[in-house]
Parts: C-alpha cells; sequence; structure tokens
C-alpha cells in the first residue's frame, strides 16, 4: 500500500534508481542526499557565470558551453512544450537551455538541463538538477537538494527544500515544499504549503488504517501520487501521503495519513 510502486511510474523518470518499487514510497527522501552528492554535474567554468552574484547578462548553455545571448535570437515559447528556441541566423541550437540575467546560482552542483529556462530573480543554491525543458520562473527559491525531472515547473516564489519533482510536475505560484515528493502530472494550486516539521518534535508517522508507520523521519513534508492535485491555498500537515489522482479542495488542510487513490479532501 506504501510501496513505491504504488504511486509513481517511473518508467520514463530519469533518476528513477533513487527509488525502489518495494520499500516505503519515502525512502528516496533518505537516500535523496547521497545520491545528488555523487551525481556527474557539468562545469560552468565562465566568467559570465559567478558564484553567488546575479548574472549581469543573460546566458546560452549548450553542450556544455556557456555564452552570451548577443548575437541569438530566442523565442520565449512554453518551455515544458520545448517551444523555447535559441537561433543564430536561421540555424537552430537544439537543445540551449537558457538562463536570464539576474537570476543567482550558489555552488558548484547544479545541473541544468536541455531546453530548461531559469528566469531572473531565481536563487538556485547547491545541490540542485533542473531537468530538460523544466521552468524555474522569477523569484523561486531552491534551497540545496532540489530534484526536477522532464518539463517541471518551480514556479514564481516558490520555496523548495530536498525536494523531488517526478517529470511534468508543477508547482507554479507561491508554494512551499520541503521533504516532499511530487508524483508525474501532479500540480500544485497557488498558495500551497506542504509543512514538514511537526509542533511536538519526534519523527513523522503515518496513520494508515492498520496503524501509524513510523517513517524514521522528523522532517517529512507530503507525497502526491501520479496525476494527483491540490486547489489554491491549501495545506497539508506533516507526513501527508496522497495516491494517485487524488484532490486536496482549495482552502482545505489536509490531516497527516495516507489518503487513498482518487480520494477528495474537503
Amino acid at each position: 500500500m506504501l510501496t513505491t510502486k504504488s504511486f509513481f511510474d517511473l518508467s520514463d523518470f530519469p533518476h528513477a534508481s533513487l527509488f525502489n518499487d518495494n520499500k516505503p514510497v519515502w525512502e528516496a527522501l533518505n537516500t535523496l542526499k547521497t545520491y545528488m552528492n555523487t551525481h556527474d554535474y557539468p562545469n560552468f567554468n565562465s566568467d559570465l557565470i559567478r558564484d553567488g552574484a546575479p548574472l549581469p547578462q543573460s546566458v546560452i548553455l549548450h553542450r556544455g558551453q556557456v555564452f552570451s545571448t548577443s548575437g541569438y535570437t530566442i523565442e520565449y515559447g512554453d518551455t515544458t512544450k520545448g517551444k523555447l528556441i535559441v537561433k543564430k541566423g536561421s540555424e537552430e541550437l537544439k537543445g540551449a537551455a537558457i538562463i536570464m540575467a539576474g537570476a543567482i546560482l550558489i555552488g558548484s552542483k547544479i545541473d541544468i538541463g536541455e531546453g530548461a529556462f531559469v528566469e531572473g530573480g531565481a536563487l538556485i543554491k547547491s545541490p540542485a538538477i533542473i531537468g530538460d525543458y523544466t521552468e524555474v520562473r522569477q523569484g523561486a527559491y531552491l534551497r540545496g537538494y532540489c530534484l526536477a525531472g522532464k518539463r517541471c515547473v518551480l514556479g514564481h516564489t516558490t520555496e523548495i527544500k530536498h525536494s523531488i519533482f517526478l517529470n511534468d510536475a508543477k508547482a507554479g505560484h507561491f508554494a512551499y515544499l520541503g521533504d516532499s515528493i511530487l508524483g508525474q502530472d501532479a500540480n500544485l494550486g497557488a498558495g500551497t504549503k506542504f509543512a514538514n516539521l511537526k509542533f511536538l518534535g519526534g519523527n513523522v508517522s503515518i496513520r494508515t488504517k492498520d496503524g501509524l508507520v513510523d517513517t524514521g523521519r522528523r522532517k517529512f513534508g507530503a507525497i502526491l501520487g501520479d496525476g494527483a492535485q491540490t486547489g489554491c491555498n491549501s495545506v497539508t500537515n506533516p507526513g501527508t501521503i496522497i495516491g494517485k489522482g487524488g484532490i486536496l479542495m482549495p482552502n482545505t488542510t489536509a490531516p497527516s495519513g495516507y489518503h487513498k487513490p482518487k480520494t477528495i479532501i474537503r
């Protein structure tokens, strides 16, 4: 019931090895730091990207190279649909990513995938893995150990730490995610907050029909299965697990514990 395979289809997820189908679904949070610390990160050896300083100008990342946008034409279409297009004359640079002026990158362990787009004002702390065709919007705050798969949205003024986004997961606006996992095609309404620390201390336990299950984690936000979604201004208590296709209604607080697939939490 609480195993990884009950929540996610990992067949196209680039970091599927982070998960074990038969282990508890939160196990990936326990191995995330080791996985990201040993990842092979690119070396942005360029004066155009300075550690901890706002980029003075927008840059292009392409095939391991970093260069200025000067002389290039950029079409700022929908990143998640591969519509961010970079051209020099009539020639398109397939898979080129863009980091806009004003974005801040801190640390050397940052990987930005093909066709990705980082808007000005975003702050990304190492380590971070931003997947292909993923969009990091203005004001996003990635506090470290953030891993996003393909075609994700890490939204405007959204704060994320020690969390995993599977392919096509989106947290578009004003969200907070700590020690959490979003399944494939999961979507957070504006203002969703995942609380990840109990007031009374101690490990977070998951409430199930068979009793409490100790996760062994002091910090544990929420896990949303594939296709699950939350409404605007919703909140989850620490240790909330929502099965595939579940819905947390707007302006609602989800009780901690396991909520079976396609549950509507009102």
